[in-house]
């Protein structure tokens, strides 16, 4: 069994897309976040300091989307996924769907992707 720290549905303004006009814009890009590492000694102590907090999962997915340009949802993703896996050892892989709302006005909803990473 695996076990998995969810956070879905984060919303962070992002500097995104392939041209510098449409990365000027931060636009908010919506993320979902798997993480695998073992919790059974969080579930057993019950301390925060057993598992990876997810606050600071969050502030790094922050850090990585709003403090940095992306041309590509691809690079965004890559580079969120390589920030917590280089943050925490203790994560062994990590899935980030990344999604881009509108990025056709009337025509389409969201664009995205969706990737795993893990440890060698």
């Amino acid at each position: 069994m695996e076990d998995v720290i969810l956070l879905e549905g984060i919303q962070i303004p992002a500097a995104l897309g392939v041209t510098a006009a449409e990365r000027r814009m931060r636009r908010p890009v919506t993320l979902d976040l798997e993480v695998s590492c073992d919790l059974s000694s969080a579930g057993r102590t019950d301390h925060i300091r057993s598992t990876i907090h997810y606050k600071r999962i969050y502030e790094i997915a922050e850090d990585v989307a709003s403090n940095h340009e992306h041309k590509l949802v691809e690079a965004l993703a890559a580079r969120i996924a390589e920030a917590v896996l280089g943050k925490f050892e203790d994560a062994r892989r990590i899935t980030v769907t990344v999604r881009k709302p509108r990025p056709i006005a009337g025509v389409l909803e969201y664009a995205g992707v969706r990737i795993t990473r893990g440890r060698d």
